[in-house]
């Protein structure tokens, strides 16, 4: 079956199509996703999901068959099953982005999905219609970091004002001059070389587990069962390799 959805986001497509291919941007909004690892071209991943009080973790694995930055066109085909081995799905998603103005892009999903088991009973509608959401969700947390990006832009040239530490390194220095030129010169030499040396930056902190997908409160009381998460999983899993996509170039 094949499922569409779309967003936009509120920056020109040369900008969409970088930033929604950053890790480090995109990846916390993604809907209960976790990347493990990035390996040239392929990639794996996890989405963690809950279905009234059961929890469960979709594992799956995808790779690029097509990028295109011209065109800004990516093709990915993603594989997974659930962790319990209730079914599989196959899925070939395409994204293409599309300039709406100049500061205006609509991105468009295009997913072929194939499963097998227990999910393949499960209508389109109720697919399309959770995808419409999470993808709501990540769409709304992007556009937050971005105009957030933005924000936090314009106060940098004011961490730029430490001017204070030359100051002070040239009142030292006329001191010794005029007593003894030889003894205070190399003194003052180390002196100098500890006070310009930034001081180390403290390593980023590590992206806590995210909240598993409450896929009954998405449906609003559809006919969902433990197989669902499988076919909703794949089609997340492969938006998510889509955006991290460009990384590995």
């Amino acid at each position: 079956m094949q499922l569409e959805h779309s967003f936009t986001v509120p920056v020109g497509i040369e900008k969409a199509w970088a930033v929604l291919l950053d890790i480090e941007t995109v990846a916390p909004c993604m809907p209960g996703a976790i990347l493990d690892s990035v390996d040239g071209d392929s990639f794996t991943g996890r989405v963690k999901i809950k279905l009234g009080p059961i929890s469960m973790t979709y594992k799956g694995k995808a790779s690029f068959v097509e990028k295109d930055d011209a065109t800004h066109k990516a093709v990915i085909d993603a594989q997974g099953k659930d962790s319990r081995g209730n079914g599989t799905a196959a899925a070939t998603v395409t994204a293409t982005l599309v300039e709406q103005g100049p500061d205006s892009t609509e991105v468009r999903v295009l997913t072929d999905l194939n499963i097998t088991g227990k999910p393949a009973q499960f209508g389109r509608g109720v697919m399309v219609d959770v995808g419409n959401k999470l993808i709501g969700q990540f769409a709304t947390c992007l556009e937050g970091k971005l105009s957030g990006t933005e924000e936090a832009a314009a106060p940098e040239p004011a961490a730029a004002e430490p001017a204070t530490t030359p100051v002070a390194v040239s009142t030292d220095v006329a001191s010794p001059t005029p007593d003894v030129p030889e003894t205070p010169t190399p003194a003052d030499m180390p002196a100098h070389t500890p006070a310009p040396a930034p001081a180390p930056r403290p390593a980023p902190a590590r992206q806590p587990e995210p909240e598993p997908i409450d896929l009954l409160e998405l449906a609003g009381g559809s006919v969902l069962t433990k197989a669902v998460p499988a076919a909703v999983g794949a089609v997340l899993f492969g938006l998510l390799c889509f955006l991290l996509g460009r990384r590995s170039r």
